[in-house]
Order: C-alpha cells, then sequence, then structure tokens
C-alpha cells in the first residue's frame, strides 16, 4: 500500500520517499530546478512534469519502460534505416532539440522556458543528451533525455518529417547497448512508445534496476 502525503518543498535538496506519493505518482510539489536537485531527483526515480508553476516532482507505480535488448524496430522502420537517408548524431544540437520538442504540440506543451533553461545546464555538465536527425543539413528529428547510471530517462521527442524520431530512438537504443545501458524510461505510457515495445514494470523493480547502476558514469555518443 502507497501513503498518499504530497510533500512541499523547499530550499533544501530533499525528495521524500518514493513511496509516499499519490495513486498517480505525484511526490512532492515546489522546489527549483536548478542541476543539483534534477540529479537527485533522476537518481532516485523522480521526474518533474508540470506546464505552470508549482514545479510538480513524479513517481509512477507501474513505470512505463524499455528494455534496450527487447527492442525490434518495425519492417518499415528497417526499410527507412537502410536507406541511409538520414544522418544522426549525438549532442549536437541540444538546443534546437528540445526547442523543436516544446513546439512540437499545437494543444500546449510541458517544455516551458524554465524546463528549457534547466535541462540545457543539466546538459551543459553532461547528465542531459540529445540525439538528432538530420535531412540535407536541416534538424528534422530527434530526442533528448537524462542519463542516469545505466539508465537513460527518456523526455521527449520531435518529428518534422515522417520517421525522424524513430530513426533517432533506434539509434538511440544502439549506442545504449553498446554501453552497457540496461533501462530506458519512458516515464508514461502514450501509444507511441508503445509501438516501439515499452512496457510496464513495477516501481520497485525499476528502482532496484536504476540503484544498481548509479555508481557507472557512462558516456552517450
Amino acid at each position: 500500500m502507497r501513503f498518499m502525503a504530497i510533500y512541499w518543498l523547499n530550499d533544501e535538496i530533499f525528495f521524500p520517499p518514493v513511496e509516499f506519493g499519490s495513486p498517480d505518482g505525484l511526490l512532492a510539489i515546489g522546489g527549483d530546478l536548478s542541476v543539483e536537485r534534477l540529479q537527485l531527483a533522476y537518481e532516485s526515480g523522480i521526474f518533474p512534469w508540470y506546464d505552470e508553476p508549482p514545479i510538480l516532482w513524479f513517481c509512477p507505480d507501474p513505470r512505463y519502460v524499455l528494455y534496450p535488448e527487447k527492442f525490434q524496430p518495425s519492417r518499415s522502420l528497417r526499410k527507412v534505416i537502410a536507406k541511409d537517408k538520414f544522418e544522426v548524431t549525438f549532442n549536437q544540437d541540444f538546443e534546437g532539440v528540445i526547442q523543436n520538442c516544446a513546439q512540437r504540440r499545437k494543444e500546449g506543451t510541458w517544455i516551458i522556458p524554465e524546463m528549457m533553461e534547466a535541462y540545457t545546464k543539466l546538459h551543459e555538465v553532461g547528465y542531459a543528451i540529445s540525439v538528432e536527425t538530420w535531412l540535407e543539413g536541416e534538424l528534422v528529428g530527434g530526442l533528448y533525455g537524462v542519463a542516469v547510471g545505466t539508465v537513460f530517462c527518456g523526455e521527449s521527442m520531435f518529428n518534422k518529417v515522417s520517421d525522424a524520431s524513430k530513426v533517432a530512438f533506434s539509434y538511440l537504443v544502439q549506442e545504449l547497448l553498446q554501453k552497457g545501458f540496461t533501462l530506458i524510461d519512458a516515464q508514461m505510457h502514450n501509444a507511441h512508445l508503445e509501438s516501439l515495445g515499452c512496457e510496464f514494470i513495477p516501481l520497485q523493480e525499476y528502482l532496484k534496476i536504476l540503484r544498481a547502476g548509479l555508481d557507472k558514469k557512462l558516456s552517450i555518443g
């Protein structure tokens, strides 16, 4: 049984035990988006998700994830990759990726300016990474996320050309497999992620995998 106590955070870099969250995963409110707090959050299995102040911090149970070795690109995606029409890079245009991710939803986005600034700072210290898909020199797709030990926490993706984000994701999975990552945290369910092979696992299983790899610093790209 999970307790239902929502904590209000202050200036102290602290989070309550994740078991204290609400049924929808909301654990705490407030605080800031400093590099130190975000690092502690991801190392604890927590992430921010909100579209206006105050900051909301989540740790859902179950967790939506992908084991990299289980990723099976569709036949159509394999054909697109084989055509080699896209160029894929890592960490070459983080700001371009996050800006496009913020603009991709007509109905609004949770990637508000404060979030963009915070994750750009995470990128500058090597904690957040981006994957870019290019077509004839134009950025047409990509994704960004946070590397935590052997877990990659995906944040958002976008595409301006069909399959561009899926190609970026496919290259990311191969990179994670080569570097020894054990899990991709997709955080929340949606149909697109389901098509990529994501699945639900209990929060405690997720935390066990997360904690087991926290002492490792694996590079991406």
